[in-house]
């Protein structure tokens, strides 16, 4: 075990037990060993369809709307 990653686990052993259970997943889904699995909900499902759907018809925004969208985020 390296010094860094022996720091590491010592400063995840003071979280709270929530932090350290997010802690511990992400570092077995680094490792590979993660036996989590993501599913989309029957709505995300349709949302992504509608959205496909739209992009097979060339319904995308224009340049301008990305842009006040991105300036939205700068507040």
């Amino acid at each position: 075990m390296t010094k860094l990653f022996k720091r590491g686990i010592e400063a995840i052993e003071a979280l709270p037990p929530d932090q350290q259970d997010l802690a511990g997943q992400l570092l077995l889904e680094l490792a590979g060993q993660s036996d989590r699995r993501y599913s989309l909900t029957p709505e995300q499902i349709e949302e992504v369809k509608l959205s496909l759907a739209e992009a097979d018809r060339g319904e995308f925004v224009s340049d301008e709307e990305m842009e006040r969208i991105w300036k939205s985020f700068e507040k």
